[in-house]
């Protein structure tokens, strides 16, 4: 990541207001890269360092994307966007990922990740798409599938490769740390966040061109009706690829101008994340106000009584 003279400005502010009153306020940090790893824009500290969590999929996903095992299981954009997911666990959803695991003559009692409660099935954990994607891989390259989560497991250490590449570091110079499902996850500034998505959304690079294709015309299998990913891919049609994360992460691409902007709430809250999203989404053009209107509907207006706000702006660098 190169930057400027300075990585920081000012923070955002998410206020929950009840009848117009302040209940609640959040603090969010933002950063704006280009596929460069350029800072173009931030609020907060662009050095600031989070876990990607689940903002990681797509990345992982080059795993699948760069050893023939797509082709190799006759594997379809659908597979490749439940594999990218945080799913719902719909029947539709969880069929797509059972269907990465039989073409690939895997059984899904192989899958480490947990069963939700109340579910009978991994296969319905929100994480399942991706366990089953590295499962296909170990598959085709005759890898061992019992101890795919280790950190040092051949499938772990070719997906971070791919990642350290892109970010144009050495490995051993990340913090990893486990995931909920079980995977490896890593410790990262926004600015490399931000730059990920940037590069993912640039269109120089055929394996995450054809990941972003995946996600953009298969949103429903991303995260589900309803859900923020989902419904701000389908009502930019293809101009945004999007992934949320655990503990306040939401990260946005620009498809073909290279741009990624990556967000976090400080205290985790998903509710502060997408106002932000929207809110800054709107403020840089990358939505229309049409576009801005519907999704505030769903994911700022929060009831008969309550509403989001957010106070600041990204300070260009």
């Amino acid at each position: 990541m190169t930057r400027g003279k300075r990585t920081q400005a000012a923070e955002l502010e998410v206020r929950l207001l009840r009848e117009g009153i302040i209940e609640s306020r959040h603090v969010v940090q933002a950063v704006v890269c280009d596929d460069r790893g350029r800072i173009l824009s931030v609020a907060g500290n662009a050095e600031t360092a989070t876990f990607i969590r689940s903002a990681l999929k797509p990345f992982q996903a080059l795993g699948v994307t760069t050893t023939g095992t797509l082709e190799r299981y006759n594997l379809t954009d659908r597979d490749l966007a439940i594999i990218c997911s945080s799913h719902k666990g719909t029947i539709e959803q969880v069929r797509q990922v059972f269907n990465i695991l039989w073409r690939a003559d895997i059984d899904p009692s192989v899958l480490q990740c947990p069963i939700p409660e109340g579910k009978r099935s991994s296969l319905q954990y929100n994480c399942s798409g991706k366990h089953a994607g590295m499962l296909a891989v170990c598959q085709q390259r005759r890898w061992s599938l019992n101890n795919y989560l280790q950190r040092n497991h051949p499938v772990q250490q070719l997906i971070f490769g791919k990642i350290a590449e892109l970010l144009r570091m050495p490995a051993e110079e990340f913090i990893c740390a486990h995931d909920d499902c079980g995977a490896p996850t890593y410790l990262m500034q926004m600015g490399q966040i931000a730059s990920l998505y940037a590069q993912l959304a640039s269109g120089n690079n055929l394996d995450m061109e054809r990941i972003v294709r995946a996600m953009t015309h298969h949103p429903t299998m991303v995260a589900g009706d309803g859900e923020f990913d989902t419904e701000l891919m389908r009502l930019t049609q293809g101009e945004l690829v999007s992934k949320a994360g655990a503990e306040g992460i939401q990260c946005i691409g620009r498809i073909g101008e290279g741009m990624g902007l990556a967000i976090k709430v400080m205290d985790g809250a998903k509710r502060a994340k997408y106002a932000v999203a929207i809110y800054l989404l709107q403020q840089m053009g990358w939505i229309s106000p049409s576009v801005a209107e519907t999704l505030a509907e769903s994911f700022m207006t929060l009831g008969k009584y309550k509403r989001l706000e957010v106070i600041g702006e990204l300070s260009m660098l």
